[in-house]
C-alpha cells in the first residue's frame, strides 16, 4: 500500500471514529506514544518498538489531517531545510555548524 493511500485510509478511520476534528487529545497521545517508544527502545522490546513507531505514524497523519496539513509537505519541507546542513555527530547528536559556533 502506497503512503497517499494510508493516508486517505486514516483519514476516513479517523471520521468514523469522531476524531477527524481537531483536539488537544491528539498531541497529547503522541506524547503517549513516544513514551511507549522509549520504553521499547530502553528495553530492547523489538516488537514494541516497530508497534510504537507505526503507532507514532498513524497519530502524526491524523494530526496532519485534524490541522489541515499534508504530511509529504511537511516532510518535505523538513528535508528542504536539513539536506545541506553542515554539522557534525556528538555522542550520537547532529549537532549544525551554527550551534557548534556558538558554544
Amino acid at each position: 500500500m502506497t503512503f497517499e493511500e494510508i493516508n486517505e485510509r486514516l483519514k476516513k478511520w479517523a471520521d468514523d471514529r469522531n476524531i477527524g476534528e481537531y483536539s488537544d487529545k491528539q498531541v497529547m497521545k503522541l506524547i503517549e506514544e513516544l513514551g511507549e517508544l522509549s520504553e521499547a527502545i530502553n528495553k530492547n522490546l523489538r516488537d514494541q518498538e516497530i508497534d510504537s513507531v507505526g503507532d507514532i505514524l498513524v497519530v502524526m497523519i491524523i494530526l496532519c489531517y485534524q490541522r489541515g496539513l499534508d504530511p509529504i509537505d511537511c516532510l518535505n519541507k523538513a528535508y528542504n531545510v536539513i539536506k545541506d546542513r553542515k554539522g557534525k555527530t556528538v555522542n550520537g547528536t547532529f549537532i549544525k555548524s551554527e550551534d557548534l559556533e556558538r558554544s
